[in-house]
């Protein structure tokens, strides 16, 4: 499956911002998607995942309240929608994909295809 990362920009502290993430092929649906992200200087980190079905939904404690990922199969789309954004949240958004189960924690190597990534820049 090939994903393509869209909707950064940027935008002030306290805003919001929807990252789509769109994929291509019949099999979109057979994927978890997961988000992650990458500050300059800082290594990849995760940030939330969706089951293929959409039932089952992880994200980390940081972004937990602020940050809803949804899917819309028919689409071929995973969303991002990130409110009361923080100076800190500023990094390059990716979207991947992996066959299987989703974990409360997951590590780059779990996913196996990989969006271009899309910029997010919080300002204070």
């Amino acid at each position: 499956v090939q994903l393509q990362a869209s909707g950064g920009g940027l935008v002030q502290s306290g805003s919001f911002l929807r990252l789509s993430c769109a994929g291509s092929g019949r099999t979109f649906s057979n994927y978890a998607i997961g988000w992650f992200r990458q500050a300059p200087g800082k290594e990849r980190e995760f940030v939330a995942a969706v089951s293929w079905s959409g039932n089952t939904i992880y994200y980390v404690d940081f972004v937990k309240g602020r940050f809803t990922i949804s899917r819309d199969n028919p689409k071929n789309t995973v969303y991002l929608q990130m409110n009361r954004l923080k100076p800190e949240d500023t990094a390059v958004y990716y979207c991947a994909a992996k066959l299987g189960r989703i974990l409360a924690t997951m590590d780059v190597g779990d996913f196996s295809s990989w969006g271009q990534g899309t910029l997010v820049t919080v300002s204070s």
